[in-house]
């Protein structure tokens, strides 16, 4: 049986460590905010975000500013895995792709199902995505507990199904087009492109101001400007070698994990999740729409996720790691039900001007979070021991056996 040792690399394990950090403060955020909203000073609390402030909402500069450098950290997360990562390798990347694609596509259905033909259908996407920030909180508090395996597994995954939300919201929450805006960022991404590829041009401030010209026009185009932020990603030179402090991707990534994980996310978690909760919200999650959102997060989920592991492992398609099992895997779908941050944000896409609807999917998202965050942990605790004896925790195997 021939297998290979791989270190878990310096970027992973920080990215990791300031993950499983956002994670506490958001929950803290979501309690914070809920408890205002159903006080004395709810009403006050909800108006204070819809001010406005230079021509948007306090709200909107939130949800298409703040979280525009949100999805730029995403964007280089994701650069950085596909070049040098747990995705870079076409072998390794395949099981969290598959287990994505079935995370996403399981999820999808059910609420497809529940809502086609009607005006919710448009919440299909809600309980496509997972919370990389809550998932690895989880994983944080088990500690040795799990294999070490497992957490690039859940956070390959969660990369990949950010990436399949992005492709979401892109296609099909774009409102009215302006096609020229539309070009003309494009057009700017192009530039900033050319001045990596070809011109060799390492000056951060240049692509940091092409990135701002290219979300306005992104804003003005229809496309929900927060995409502006993965372009951009794409388009900030990166250097081959793992680790490369010198590379300007490399510091903006490590420059902007503090304050997207202890500002933005934070103040995304106070402006999204202050509901108002009313006497009928029991009532309300026996909507098609809330049922769809929670049987997509907590059922369709682990049934997405390890069912498509399990078929191509099956066909032979895909191997797992040596020192996973199958308890682990369901365990990861499990922790893939944790929707949060990406499901609330294209809420707010899916329903846009409906605040009742928005209401009630936000509280099936955190119902159905916290429901998938307990029982992971729950289910990893007491079965997720790792097959063998981890001592090193740095060093995994990832190379796969035969199943």
């Amino acid at each position: 049986m021939n297998t290979v040792s791989k270190r878990l690399s310096k970027s992973f394990k920080a990215f990791f460590d300031s993950e499983k950090a956002s994670g506490i403060i958001l929950i803290i955020c979501t309690i914070v905010s809920l408890l205002v909203a159903n006080s004395s000073l709810g009403i006050n609390y909800i108006e204070f975000w819809k001010n406005y402030v230079g021509g948007l909402s306090i709200e909107h500069w939130i949800n298409d500013g703040l979280m525009a450098i949100f999805f730029l950290l995403i964007g280089l997360e994701l650069k950085r895995e596909l070049l040098v990562g747990e995705l870079s390798n076409f072998k390794t990347a395949l099981l969290p792709m598959v287990a994505a694609l079935g995370g996403v596509a399981v999820p999808a259905l059910i609420h497809f199902s529940l809502n086609s033909g009607t005006p919710t259908q448009a919440g299909i996407g809600i309980p496509m995505a997972t919370d990389i920030a809550f998932a690895l909180g989880v994983l944080a508090l088990l500690g040795d507990r799990v294999p070490a395996s497992l957490k690039v597994l859940v956070v390959a995954l969660a990369v990949i199904d950010d990436l399949c939300a992005i492709i979401v919201i892109a296609v099909f929450y774009t409102a009215q087009l302006s096609v020229w805006y539309l070009l003309g960022a494009l057009a700017i991404w192009v530039i900033l492109y050319i001045c990596n590829r070809f011109l060799r041009l390492h000056f951060l401030i240049l692509y940091l101001l092409g990135g701002i010209l290219m979300w306005f026009l992104m804003l003005k185009s229809g496309v929900h400007a927060t995409i502006a932020g993965v372009l951009l990603a794409f388009a900030i030179p990166f250097s081959a070698k793992d680790d490369d402090e010198e590379s300007l991707s490399y510091k903006l990534e490590n420059f902007l994990h503090l304050p997207v994980s202890f500002g933005i996310l934070p103040i995304f978690a106070l402006a999204n999740t202050g509901i108002i909760i009313g006497s009928d919200w029991a009532q309300n999650l026996a909507s098609a729409n809330s049922l769809g959102i929670m049987l997509g997060l907590f059922v369709g989920k682990p049934i997405g996720i390890t069912l498509a592991c399990y078929s191509s492992t099956a066909i032979g398609f895909c191997k797992i790691p040596l020192d996973l099992n199958w308890k682990h895997v369901l365990g990861a779908g499990i922790l893939g039900g944790i929707g949060f941050t990406m499901s609330i944000f294209i809420t707010n896409l899916a329903f846009s001007g409906n605040a009742n609807m928005i209401d009630s999917s936000k509280i099936s998202i955190l119902l159905a979070s916290a429901s998938a965050g307990i029982a992971g942990f729950l289910w990893l605790k007491l079965l997720g021991q790792p097959e063998e004896s981890d001592e090193d925790m740095e060093t995994m195997d990832f190379e796969a056996t035969e199943v």
